[in-house]
């Protein structure tokens, strides 16, 4: 009675670990993370053509994500740097995104990262191996430290 109880036990600790193991490791590669309040700031004014603008975020040096553009017509979000020089809009299905840093516009519009990717710097990079931006971009693992599954010297 106590050895089936023993394996019971086991076998439910092992069920609760794997889970746990899942959820760290789908947590970590997660592409899921967008967080629409962020802001973009323009590294030079908008000319004043833009500020005449009836549209709210044209009217200064702060580019909410998601604002909505027109690629066709002359508009803020056309290969204008933000964040310093980290950042890169463009005007992808009508809405602003950073090319350099967005999983479903990555380097260009509609460019989008597979499952475990991350856009760093406009280039689609598996963040679950890569030693120099392990579980996020711009992550580096000491020298000699493998990156797995997103972490640095997992194991």
């Amino acid at each position: 009675m106590a050895r089936s109880s023993l394996l019971k036990l086991a076998t439910t600790l092992s069920l609760v670990v794997s889970i746990l193991l899942a959820l760290h490791t789908q947590k970590t590669l997660s592409l899921d993370i967008e967080d629409e309040d962020e802001e973009y700031v323009l590294d030079t004014p908008p000319p004043a053509s833009f500020i005449r603008s009836r549209s709210r975020f044209l009217a200064g040096t702060v580019v909410k994500k998601g604002a909505q553009c027109r690629a066709e017509r002359s508009n803020i979000c056309n290969g204008v740097s933000a964040n310093a020089g980290t950042g890169l809009l463009h005007c992808c299905k009508k809405h602003c995104r950073d090319v350099l840093a967005d999983k479903n516009n990555c380097g260009q519009c509609d460019n989008r990262c597979k499952f475990g990717e991350s856009c760093c710097n406009g280039k689609c990079t598996n963040v679950a191996f890569n030693a120099n931006s392990c579980g996020t971009c711009g992550k580096k693992c000491s020298p000699e430290v493998k990156c797995q599954y997103g972490t640095c010297g997992y194991a």
